[in-house]
């Protein structure tokens, strides 16, 4: 037994002793009356508030949840259930089957959790789940006395801020998210919606933390570009050659120009150099447009529905309302589809789901997937994985995958399965890569077979979850994403349990075994039969981007029957090899990545606390804003008296108005003629800064400068953060260029970045700076004014 496997076995025997104690509590609790079960909530905070902690009152507690359940819902947590509520009280993630009762498991640590009164966020991965989970699992907090919240988007902020203020509060992570960065940009502390961010439950953790982790939330407003660069950039792409003009690196998914594409180029516009800083512009977008005609495809990365891009989740299949891509990309497929030009979005705030749930002071997580990963979970997130056993014994049947060469051979012999299935009555559900793939399946069921089938891919998220629901009807043949009612349980009709249970027809390997074992998992719930099998052919993607040399080599051997069924044995060891390789290069992309997003996440959070504390008045505002002006104005005396230069170099009158500028009400004298070096000057100067510090604090008695520079601090922080935000983006889009002279483009990116951020706060500093001076003679005027009325 390894070591993470002897780990995993004593954790969770830990964890099923606790459970026994709270299962022994059952015929006490039992005994309460509703009054005395809903008392324990009142009583649980009190031991809290006398010094108890959440490991002293865990058991009781989750016995009271276990009755209130049953009392309410008429569901008692199973034991299973109560291991793996105790798992995410500890921050850790519960592995547990489809059908297992996961919803219910979340009572446990969310009511416990929201003893302590910071607030608990519920993350689902859809707002239909959300409103669900809040309408079934809330009726048992709240009559356990907690409130319950509902966080949804479009919601006015009085109404977001009684959600934020609830006990627990449901909602989808990106709105979560959203919120974050819109309480980021307020002017009025009131206006805030969230409380510091404490303890959050994830529901289908992988899919959010893994698959969606690195997702940009942006907030933004209208850039203005010209409407007819992205049709001029989309005319001149789609003159180029692949490999002669541009290549693609298929593993990564990133596209670069070749010399010959450059010259072209060039060519085509009548200039000199393409990467000129003066076309930097034109660069930008003629990457994008690039990006958009041959890595972006229709029907698998967007659809085209009412002459707009609609954005399809590739891990979902399902059409993000409301969302488009940033910096010009979006508008590159607009004009490669010839719809609609809109307008693009220019980055005011930006998170990364991974960075907003890294700001938790506790996460925790569900899903039926995730041991695959544990590495990243815990690597990023400390977070462990604990496999929870199902209630009742696994019984469904995972087939060998069958191998065929070609994809409508493939697609044939499911054909055939599909209608032997179908004869029985047995409920087929048939998954899918992509919503392009469920329309080629839907293509050999229609032209092969009259059975009736339903195709399950971006249709809205109640529909889908209803319609997910019926996949266990008697005759029932569904097509659906890999996906598609991911949370939403398949319920087997006695007649098709008897029939065998659900087929679950798997069209192709995913990239990630995650994303297999959670298609299987829709088969065999709770006890139930269930048969799946993997129909795969070697034109499918992953071994078309990930098969290289190995597939060409495996072909010279290649033994098939009559029907395109491969023969040769060892084409499973090929595809097992390739989806490990493939699994490898995604970690390291997805922790490569990482490391660049951790670049900014380090200032948003320098920026971010600056922002808060002048917002909130953490700090006195006109002693930062004195930090801020010393900190200039070092930075101008360097500029007129450079350290490596002599004093008859030095830019003394130019310095000298500067500082007049810059410290209104303070005689500038001439400088000592005995002053020599750089250190002397600037003790000099440090004098007249101190007078002018001075003479802010006596005139701030009555806080007058404070309320005026507040808000403007405030815009100087915004003004500047901004284009800042635009300028890493477009340094982070071109860093991997870095590689060609020689260099570690991580380390560039860091290094840049932090040039970058050092010259954003010099030009911070300089604007408050400025501020200050311009305060400062607006009060010393008004006051010479009220004393001329005086008079």
């Amino acid at each position: 037994m390894g070591l993470t496997a002897y780990f995993d076995k004593r954790y969770r025997k830990s964890l099923e002793k606790i459970a026994n104690k709270v299962m022994e509590l059952e015929g006490e609790f039992k005994q309460l009356s509703d009054e005395e079960l809903q008392g324990k909530t009142q009583f649980f905070k009190t031991e809290l508030d006398n010094g108890k902690t959440i490991d002293d009152i865990k058991i009781e507690a989750s016995a009271t949840v276990r009755e209130a359940a049953y009392r309410v819902l008429g569901m008692r947590h199973y034991f299973v259930q109560i291991v793996g509520g105790l798992a995410l009280l500890e921050g850790d993630i519960a592995e547990m089957a489809t059908g297992e009762g996961k919803t219910l498991v979340s009572s446990l640590p969310s009511y416990i959790r929201a003893l302590e009164g910071k607030g608990v966020h519920v993350i689902t991965s859809n707002e239909y789940l959300a409103e669900r989970d809040k309408e079934q699992i809330g009726k048992v907090h709240e009559f356990l006395g907690l409130k319950v919240g509902l966080n949804m988007s479009g919601m006015d902020n009085i109404t977001k801020q009684e959600a934020y203020a609830a006990d627990i509060t449901y909602g989808v992570g990106n709105e979560f998210g959203f919120d974050y960065l819109r309480d980021h940009l307020v002017y009025d502390p009131m206006l805030r919606v969230q409380r510091p961010l404490y303890f959050a439950i994830i529901d289908e953790v992988d899919s959010i933390l893994v698959d969606e982790a690195r997702t940009p939330l942006i907030i933004a407003g209208k850039a203005e570009v010209p409407k007819n660069l992205y049709a001029t950039c989309d005319n001149i792409i789609k003159t180029l050659k692949k490999e002669e003009h541009y290549k693609i690196d298929v593993e990564s998914k990133t596209v670069t120009f070749t010399e010959r594409g450059v010259e072209k180029i060039q060519k085509i516009l009548g200039i000199d150099n393409l990467y000129d800083l003066k076309h930097q512009q034109m660069n930008h977008y003629l990457t994008q447009s690039l990006k958009a005609n041959v890595i972006l495809d229709k029907n698998v990365d967007y659809i085209v529905e009412d002459d707009q891009i609609k954005l399809v989740d590739m891990n979902t299949g399902r059409v993000m309302e409301s969302r488009s891509l940033s910096d010009g990309l979006h508008q590159a497929i607009e004009a490669k589809e010839n719809v609609t030009i809109t307008d693009e979005n220019k980055t005011q705030s930006t998170i990364t789901l991974q960075n907003y749930y890294r700001k938790y002071q506790y996460i925790s997580g569900m899903t039926g997937t995730a041991k695959t990963e544990e590495q990243e979970f815990h690597k990023l997130y400390n977070m462990f994985v604990i496999q929870i056993p199902t209630n009742k014994p696994r019984i469904r049947r995972d087939l060998p995958d069958l191998v065929y060469e070609t994809k409508k051979e493939k697609y044939l012999s499911i054909v055939e399965r599909v209608k032997r299935e179908h004869s029985k009555g047995r409920p087929i559900l048939i998954g899918t890569a992509s919503i392009q793939k469920s329309i080629e399946v839907a293509k050999y069921l229609d032209g092969y077979t009259d059975i009736a089938f339903e195709v399950l891919n971006a249709q809205t998220q109640a529909y889908e979850a209803k319609l997910i629901a019926k996949a266990g009807e008697e005759g029932s043949v569904m097509i659906a994403t890999n996906m598609a009612g991911r949370g939403t349980d398949i319920i087997l009709e006695q007649k098709s349990k008897e029939l065998g249970g659900l087929l679950v027809i798997c069209t192709e390997r995913h990239e990630s075994r995650r994303i297999d074992n959670q298609l299987i998992g829709r088969a065999g719930r709770q006890g139930d039969p269930g048969e799946t099998q993997f129909y795969i052919s070697l034109e499918d993607d992953i071994f078309v981007r990930h098969g290289g040399e190995r597939l060409e080599s495996f072909k010279k051997k290649l033994k098939k029957d009559e029907i395109g069924l491969i023969l040769n044995k060892d084409v499973h060891k090929l595809t097992q090899n390739l989806q490990r390789v493939t699994e490898g290069i995604s970690f390291s992309i997805r922790d490569y990545t990482t490391k660049l997003d951790d670049v900014l996440n380090d200032q948003r959070d320098v920026v971010y606390e600056l922002r808060e504390n002048i917002l909130e008045g953490k700090k006195d505002v006109l002693e930062v804003a004195i930090t801020f002006t010393k900190n200039h104005i070092e930075k101008v005396v360097e500029k007129h008296c450079p350290p490596d230069s002599i004093s008859e170099e030095w830019e003394v009158e130019e310095l000298r108005i500067k500082l007049g500028a810059l410290l209104p009400g303070v005689k500038i004298d001439n400088l000592p003629e005995e002053i020599e070096t750089p250190e002397e000057l600037f003790k000099h100067v440090q004098v007249f800064v101190d007078l002018y510090a001075k003479s802010l604090r006596d005139k701030n008695e009555d806080q007058l400068i404070t309320q005026l520079l507040k808000q403007q601090f405030l815009l100087s922080i915004d003004r500047t953060w901004t284009p800042h935000l635009e300028t890493m983006l477009e340094l982070k889009n071109g860093i991997f260029l870095r590689s060609y002279s020689q260099e570690d483009p991580l380390s560039a990116y860091q290094l840049d970045g932090y040039k970058t951020f050092a010259g954003m706060m010099d030009t911070m500093y300089a604007t408050v700076a400025r501020n200050l001076a311009a305060v400062s003679s607006r009060i010393e005027k008004e006051g010479e004014k009220a004393k001329v009325v005086g008079v």
